[in-house]
């Protein structure tokens, strides 16, 4: 990379060296999951709300079925995100 290339000739790179050997090394919780739920759930959600009432609303005409079935879809999803904000948010809890 041509960041390493200026390394030798930095004045600062033994505390740079020093922070990133530091960062590397450091513990902490993890994300996994607040990133699975924050990303992954909503969309999740959308599609399989998306799909059941596609289903449900099968034997109307084609442009209600798709306003419908979208704007249901974008319904549920937004009180999914809603919910989980509600949830991690909770009072009294670590974060």
């Amino acid at each position: 990379m041509a960041e390493q290339d200026l390394c030798p000739t930095c004045i600062q790179k033994h505390d740079c060296q020093k922070v990133y050997r530091e960062l590397g090394s450091s513990r902490g919780p993890s994300v996994a999951v607040k990133v699975s739920l924050a990303f992954l759930l909503p969309l999740v959600v959308f599609i399989v709300t998306l799909a059941v009432f596609q289903k449900i609303f099968a034997e109307e005409a084609e442009p209600v079925k798709t306003a419908f079935g979208l704007a249901m879809a974008l319904v549920s999803t937004l009180a999914c995100i809603l919910v989980v904000r509600a949830i991690s948010r909770r009072p009294g809890r670590d974060r």
